[in-house]
């Protein structure tokens, strides 16, 4: 069981990457997966989520109309685009899976708590 994170790196302010959040040995239609984010000296914050209970995605204030979070069942995948890049942005990103039991959509996505099973993170930064 395990998620793997990729797509990080360095990028001017004002453009674009897109994460990805592979997992393995389990399939993606049983958990929500939330993006998060950990500035140095920061508490890691959660940046967006989407659950495969109902399809419904989240996204952190600082975020919202930026970044946006899809995913592809077929290739067990979760990304995120994330475009207008700030400096702010910079973070190690985490992709995390939090199990939907019995169909129920994640409360509190935002909460790491939530989330069993974390991948290994990827650095994003943003910088001229």
């Amino acid at each position: 069981v395990q998620l793997q994170a990729s797509g990080g790196g360095l990028v001017q302010p004002g453009g674009s990457l897109r994460l990805s959040c592979a997992a393995s040995g389990f399939s993606l239609n049983y958990y929500a997966i939330g993006w998060f984010r950990q500035a140095p000296g920061k508490e890691r914050e959660g940046v967006s989520c989407i659950s495969s209970a109902d399809g419904s995605t989240f996204y952190a204030d600082s975020v919202k109309g930026r970044f946006t979070i899809s995913k592809d069942n077929s290739e067990n995948t979760v990304y995120l685009q994330m475009s207008s890049l700030k400096p702010e942005d910079t973070a190690v990103y985490f992709c995390a899976a939090a199990p939907e039991i019995l169909g129920r959509r994640v409360t509190t996505w935002y909460n790491p708590e939530k989330y069993t099973t974390w991948g290994q993170g990827t650095q994003v930064t943003v910088s001229s």
